[in-house]
């Protein structure tokens, strides 16, 4: 293997600080999906009638799904943002900067007022709150996992990473066991107590992400003044197709997820199959699995390569599309509780296990943050309408439109996942484990 492909990966042996840099990182990602799920779960339950009431309750979803749309549609622009300033000043001080744009943003949404006091004010608050919201979370994913990444051991790059993926799960745990407890709050405390608390959640996380060393294939590039001026317009004139590839391979991960999870909370609550206790008891088991199985996922990455896992759960995700729901409708809730939770620690899970090694091997080290984020939040808006459209889509279809579109989604990354190349070959992972016994690379 080549000294530039050495370099790209960073030490074979990683750093001694990698077990701090990917607990650090799993950290902001555990604050900032608190931050970004838990909206997703207040538009689901309560933002409809909170602000955008007087239509029908079919209106007020749409308009709240909607503007979770907009937070997704943000994303990207926060993508490359954070990956033009990762790429440029350092993975480091974007992971700090995205944590606290995040918080304050979150916290601001438990103080909005509502439709009732404020009128069409309140809801013009509530976008401009999620289009930052937004913003933050796009420049964070990038920052948090190039940093595990290029500080972790070359045969555990997807256990380390695997890390940072493990702490969305744990984020969407806290925000619906939360939720969990205040849905007994008198009336807009049910809501607004989560996104209050988030700011003690916040305050942990920068306390452990300053200690958080920068990562040393940045400092290698920026020693050998291969930074440069414009990593963005580079890694698109230059690694475009990556960048499509990547987007179709995120597409079936999130916005299968917005289908099976955001989506299905609305679907069960407002056909009345469960109640809402029971929605987010069986979402809080489902993520308590994911934990786990994120890591596993990821770390079977190291063993078997990142492109197979991808290529089998996107295959057998175009028939648990139709599959899912037709266990859900059955209305018993411990099949339901099994079908929330193959659907989040299988067909979502295994996907992002992938992800957080795949998608950083994808790109040179002077671009590579640039054009994950971009791949990766491109595809968010995707994700970010797909619960406004699977409602539109019920509404024309029934219950077979929503199935129809996450089989669509698991096909497009299929496509993807066949089309782009295996990163974590047989071969060098076997160059890998040869180069450590004899000593041979520092």
């Amino acid at each position: 293997m080549s000294t530039e492909a050495i370099k790209m990966r960073g030490p074979v042996r990683g750093t001694r600080d990698v077990r701090r840099v990917a607990v650090g990182s799993g950290v902001g990602a555990v604050i900032e999906t608190y931050d970004f799920i838990g909206f997703g779960t207040a538009a689901a339950l309560y933002f409809g009638t909170a602000f955008f009431p007087g239509g029908d309750a079919l209106t007020g979803v749409l308009l709240s799904f909607a503007t979770l749309g907009v937070g997704f549609a943000a994303r990207p622009l926060g993508g490359i943002i954070g990956g033009h300033l990762g790429d440029r000043v350092g993975r480091k001080p974007v992971l700090v900067t995205s944590l606290i744009v995040m918080g304050l943003a979150t916290f601001a949404i438990g103080l909005l007022p509502t439709y009732a006091v404020a009128g069409i004010v309140a809801p013009i608050l509530l976008v401009t709150v999620r289009i930052i919201q937004g913003l933050a979370f796009g420049a964070e994913w990038g920052g948090a996992i190039l940093m595990t990444y290029e500080h972790a051991p070359w045969r555990s790059k997807g256990s380390f990473t695997g890390i940072v993926q493990a702490g969305f799960p744990v984020g969407l745990l806290m925000a619906n066991l939360v939720f969990l407890i205040s849905v007994h709050l008198p009336g807009d405390w049910a809501w607004r107590v989560p996104f209050l608390a988030s700011i003690l959640l916040v305050i942990v996380g920068l306390i452990i992400r300053s200690k958080v060393p920068e990562s040393p294939v940045f400092e290698d590039v920026k020693s050998e003044g291969k930074v440069l001026k414009s990593p963005l317009t580079e890694v698109i004139k230059t690694d475009w197709r990556n960048i499509l590839r990547g987007i179709g391979l995120r597409v079936a991960e999130t916005a299968g997820y917005a289908v099976s999870v955001t989506y299905l909370i609305s679907y069960l609550n407002t056909n009345k199959i469960t109640e809402s206790w029971q929605t987010l008891t069986a979402l809080c088991i489902a993520a308590g699995v994911g934990i786990f199985a994120t890591w596993g996922w990821a770390k079977l990455t190291d063993r078997i390569g990142r492109r197979p896992l991808y290529i089998v759960v996107c295959a057998l995700g175009i028939l648990w599309g139709f599959l899912m729901f037709l266990g859900v409708n059955t209305a018993v809730y411990p099949l339901i509780v099994v079908v929330i939770v193959l659907s989040y620690a299988v067909f979502q899970n295994a996907l992002a296990g992938c992800q957080g090694a795949w998608f950083p091997e994808l790109f040179t080290a002077n671009t590579r943050t640039s054009g994950a984020s971009l791949a990766y939040q491109i595809s968010a808006m995707v994700s970010g309408f797909t619960p406004f459209i699977t409602t539109l889509l019920f509404a024309s279809f029934g219950w077979a439109g929503p199935a129809a579109l996450f089989s669509l989604y698991a096909a497009i990354g299929l496509v993807a996942a066949l089309a782009t190349r295996e990163t974590w070959t047989r071969e060098q992972r076997e160059a890998v484990v040869a180069a450590e016994r004899q000593h041979s690379i520092a």
